[in-house]
């Protein structure tokens, strides 16, 4: 069994607390996924949405190919974000939002690449914030998602169900299923699962990536 989905309050004041020391802790841990996320997103190109974009961390893996607009639920964590856009290093990233993932403010097909680092398995209902990206996302638009998930069986099953009881007040979900995002998908008419995989060089990180179809998909 896995533990319920992290309530929208848990999440903000873990993160109040992380925004000092994220970039320091956080930065070196996550970077293998983070780029290959952002990697992926450049392949896309256009007009990028990065949700749950926190401090910016990822500014340095984007380029003038694309156009970022970031957007997060917690407002300390913003703050770094724009300090790092203030220091004009980062012309390519068009603005930071403070903004439910669950209930973006943004026009239907408004962005070419929706990406989600480290955020899916943190929200409260993580289908409706896939459904809101699909929603903003442009027909033959890509949705990116990269995050630690749910070994299911074995030994590491075992620890990562015994550290989702410990860390839920930090912020951490580390037994979320691949099940369930592949449930989400085959629930929409018009989206498609094309790349599953494992990041180099250790697999911690798995990169999920779904795209919306400009028809209807018959499976």
């Amino acid at each position: 069994m896995t533990t319920p989905d992290l309530e929208t309050s848990t999440v903000a004041t873990a993160y109040a607390r992380w925004a000092p020391i994220y970039d320091a802790v956080c930065g070196p841990i996550m970077v293998k996924g983070r780029r290959a996320a952002a990697a992926a997103a450049r392949a896309v190109g256009g007009k990028i949405l990065e949700v749950g974009v926190g401090t910016g961390l990822s500014f340095d893996d984007y380029d003038r190919t694309t156009e970022i607009t970031g957007i997060d639920l917690s407002a300390p964590m913003l703050e770094k974000a724009r300090a790092k856009m203030n220091s004009g290093r980062y012309p390519y990233v068009k603005s930071v939002q403070q903004m439910d993932a669950h209930n973006m403010t943004f026009a239907d097909a408004t962005f070419d690449c929706v990406v989600a680092q480290f955020v899916i398995t943190l929200v409260e209902n993580p289908e409706q914030v896939l459904s809101e990206c699909h929603r903003v996302v442009k027909p033959g638009g890509r949705i990116i998602l990269v995050n630690h998930l749910y070994s299911e069986v074995g030994v590491a099953a075992a620890v990562e169900r015994w550290a989702a009881q410990k860390t839920r007040g930090l912020g951490l979900r580390p037994e979320f299923p691949f099940s369930r995002l592949q449930a989400w998908a085959q629930s929409k008419t018009n989206a498609i699962l094309v790349e599953r995989r494992k990041v180099a060089p250790f697999g911690i990180y798995t990169l999920v990536c779904f795209e919306r179809t400009a028809v209807p998909f018959a499976a």
